[in-house]
C-alpha cells in the first residue's frame, strides 16, 4: 500500500466520523422537545372539539324533540303530561275504609274553602235598593200593543175557560195558492158567558195557567 493511499484513508475516516456524531447529538434533543409539546397540545384540542361537537347536536335534538312533543298539545294536556312525569312517593297501601275516610276529608276541606269564598263574596256585594241584598229583579215592561185574535168557541166545559179555534188564510209565497190553517188556544172567561159556536175576540195577557195566556174581550156573535 502506497503512502498516498494511506493518507487518503486516514483523512477520510475522521471526516466521516465527526459529521455522523455531531448531527446525532444535535438531533436528539431537537426531535424530542417539539414532538412532545405538540402531542400534549393537540390532544386536549381534539378532545374539547369532540366534546363540543357531541354536546351541540344533543342539545339541538333535545329542543327539537321538546317542540315536537308539545307542538300540537293544548296547555291543559301539556300540564297533565308534565305533572305525570314528576316523581311521586308511593303511599302505603290502604283499606277501602281508610281510602273513603281520606276522600271525605278532602271533600270537607274543599267545601270549607268554597264556603269561605262565597261568604266573602256575599259580604262584599253591595246592597240593593230595597235593603234585602242581592240583585233586584228586573222590571218587566211590555213593549208594543198586545195581540188580539178572533175565533170560534169550540168548548166551554171547563170553569172560566173557553177553547177558541183561530182560522187563518194566507197566500203561499211560492205557489201563490191560498193555504188555510187553524189552531186552538185557551182563553179566560171570568163570567162563563161564552158558549160553543160563539164568535169571540180575545187578547193576549199574562200567563194565567200552564196553557192559558189569553183573555176574553167581547162576544162578536152568539151562536144560533
Amino acid at each position: 500500500m502506497s503512502e498516498e493511499e494511506k493518507e487518503e484513508t486516514v483523512e477520510e475516516a475522521p471526516v466521516e466520523e465527526t459529521p455522523a456524531e455531531e448531527p446525532a447529538a444535535e438531533e436528539t434533543p431537537v426531535e424530542e422537545t417539539p414532538a412532545e409539546e405538540p402531542a400534549a397540545e393537540e390532544a386536549p384540542a381534539e378532545d374539547s372539539g369532540s366534546d363540543e361537537a357531541g354536546e351541540a347536536p344533543a342539545s339541538e335534538g333535545d329542543s327539537d324533540e321538546g317542540e315536537d312533543e308539545f307542538g300540537d298539545m293544548s296547555w291543559k294536556d301539556r300540564a297533565r303530561l308534565l305533572k305525570s312525569r314528576e316523581p311521586v312517593e308511593a303511599k302505603p297501601q290502604m283499606s277501602p275504609e281508610e281510602r273513603n275516610a281520606e276522600r271525605e276529608a278532602d271533600r270537607a276541606k274543599t267545601a270549607k274553602v268554597r264556603r269561605t269564598r262565597r261568604e266573602k263574596a256575599k259580604a262584599e256585594k253591595k246592597p240593593s235598593a230595597d235593603g234585602k241584598g242581592g240583585t233586584p229583579p228586573a222590571e218587566k215592561v211590555r213593549t208594543g200593543k198586545p195581540k188580539e185574535r178572533q175565533g170560534v168557541v169550540v168548548s166551554s166545559k171547563a170553569d172560566k175557560t173557553i177553547t177558541v179555534r183561530i182560522d187563518t188564510a194566507r197566500r203561499h209565497p211560492v205557489y201563490e195558492k191560498i193555504v188555510r190553517q187553524s189552531h186552538k188556544i185557551y182563553a179566560h172567561d171570568e163570567t162563563n158567558e161564552a158558549g160553543e159556536g160563539d164568535v169571540v175576540r180575545v187578547i193576549e195577557t199574562r200567563k194565567l195557567s200552564r196553557t192559558k195566556h189569553w183573555r176574553l174581550i167581547e162576544i162578536v156573535e152568539k151562536a144560533r
